[in-house]
């Protein structure tokens, strides 16, 4: 494990843009293998089952996902920046009880989210306004996929746990062997064997275990102090509560995101199941630049969280003004490339000549305004890996969550149009920069490290 041990001391020691961009690219590759899982889903049903299909896979269902998914990731980021903090200031036995009680929250929330997922299914579906020939589509995929949620958590959780100490190559090769594993099913289950939305739900599940299992060995095999022993596996009181104070903040976060696009997802349910169907596509698209605003904002969050448990408050401050540069510069570049590439694109999910001129549409509206998101993933990343995940939770809910939802309600019913409705993301991503900007600045200045660490060098 000394190349692991070097990676961690490199995080606090080392050329800080080289750093970044060694944990930044595994992360990227990672979410791009995980972006992959979905879009190969998408186009196999798209081109083999048919538009309904694909409206299903990645329209209402995904965003029903979102919501229980992503509010446990968010929360695991707690596990993260608490292990990431232990292990910067070189507290193994902490660390030890961190990873064990991460585990063990894993599995709990992945019972729970499984139950709720499956019974409750039918009634958010029907609520969503989900037209009636994508219903039956939409309850086969996602009760499905919610039997493979406890799977689901454990590698999320395990991949967190790794990156903490800083090792993001090794969930990377692992979700490429799992997402190898699921395109394989895909073809073998739709197009062999005709399984329909089905195959390719039970082909993300058993890709999910997999993934899984590869986690839950490399940390029971390693003999350093995040090793997993699962007779261990238990709360630990005093470091599940810093995990549930960091981290269900950023669930909430997580879960009001996921929350605001379930009524935008109702809303372009009354367009029909083309601009449905093109609003799908296009979420595979642009996830492109989704996924690496997320590298980025993980990778700033694992720097400061143990530069700043280790008191490099000096690091922290350059580190961060250094992530800050570079997202920006690749924001305009993915931009572009989106912008100009991405109708080209579409060709891969649809052949139906409607839904590519409304996805068209879409992508020429939104890409423009990507570059107004960029400082709050940065921002919010580095403040929770100092700890703090309350007030970006608090800024987003009101400055992205909350604008959103009274747009949808107030504008898009007097102008009814998709671009309207599609408006309310660039609208909220700029209030809520500003937001970030004047609140970052205050806790810059509250700070007292970082006051010290002005008289320093950087």
């Amino acid at each position: 494990m000394k190349n692991q041990e070097q990676q961690s001391n490199g995080i606090i020691e080392g050329v800080i843009w080289k750093q970044l961009l060694l944990f930044f690219f595994p992360l990227l590759f990672g979410t791009f293998l995980q972006q992959l899982y979905n879009t190969v889903d998408a186009i196999i049903v798209g081109h083999y089952v048919g538009k309904e299909a694909l409206s299903a896979v990645g329209g209402t269902t995904g965003t029903l996902i979102n919501v229980f998914i992503g509010f446990f990731v968010g929360t695991s980021s707690g596990a993260t920046v608490t292990i990431s903090q232990y292990f910067g200031a070189k507290n193994e036995k902490e660390v030890s009880k961190g990873v064990h009680t991460a585990i063990a929250l894993a599995v709990a929330a992945g019972a729970v989210i499984m139950v709720i997922g499956i019974l409750g299914a039918p009634l958010a579906i029907r609520l969503m306004g989900t037209p009636e020939d994508i219903i039956p589509y939409s309850l086969t995929f996602i009760r499905i996929y919610f039997c493979g949620t406890i799977a689901n958590l454990i590698y999320n959780m395990g991949t967190g746990i790794l990156r903490a100490i800083g090792d993001s190559k090794r969930p990377l090769y692992y979700l490429a062997a799992s997402v190898v594993l699921n395109i394989i099913l895909d073809f073998l289950f739709v197009v062999g064997f005709h399984w329909g939305v089905a195959g390719v739900a039970l082909a993300t599940v058993i890709a999910q275990v997999f993934s899984a299992v590869l986690i839950c060995v490399t940390l029971m095999r390693t003999r350093e102090c995040y090793r997993l022993d699962l007779r261990k596996v238990r709360f630990h009181k005093e470091i599940l509560m810093k995990i549930v104070r960091i981290g269900i903040p950023s669930g909430l976060q997580s879960l009001m995101y996921s929350s605001s696009n379930i009524i935008i997802q109702s809303s372009v349910n009354s367009f029909g199941t083309n601009t449905i169907a093109a609003w799908t596509a296009y979420g595979k698209i642009d996830g492109l630049f989704w996924m690496t605003m997320s590298s980025f904002g993980i990778s700033i969050t694992t720097f400061v969280g143990q530069n700043y448990g280790a008191g490099n408050f000096a690091r922290v401050r350059k580190g961060i003004r250094i992530c800050l540069a570079m997202t920006i510069g690749v924001a305009v570049v993915l931009s572009l490339i989106l912008y100009f590439a991405g109708p080209s694109i579409y060709g891969l999910f649809t052949n139906d000549v409607q839904v590519t001129r409304r996805g068209i549409e879409i992508l020429h509206f939104m890409v423009p305004t990507f570059c107004t998101y960029v400082l709050i993933e940065i921002i919010s990343g580095s403040l929770r890996g100092m700890g703090d995940s309350f007030m970006p939770m608090l800024m987003t809910g009101i400055g992205i969550c909350v604008l959103r939802v009274l747009w949808v309600f107030t504008t898009v019913p007097i102008w009814h149009d998709i671009r309207t409705l599609i408006f309310s993301y660039p609208l909220t991503w700029s209030v809520t920069s500003i937001m970030f900007i004047f609140y970052f600045r205050h806790y810059i200045k509250r700070e007292p490290g970082f006051q010290i660490s002005k008289k320093g060098k950087n």
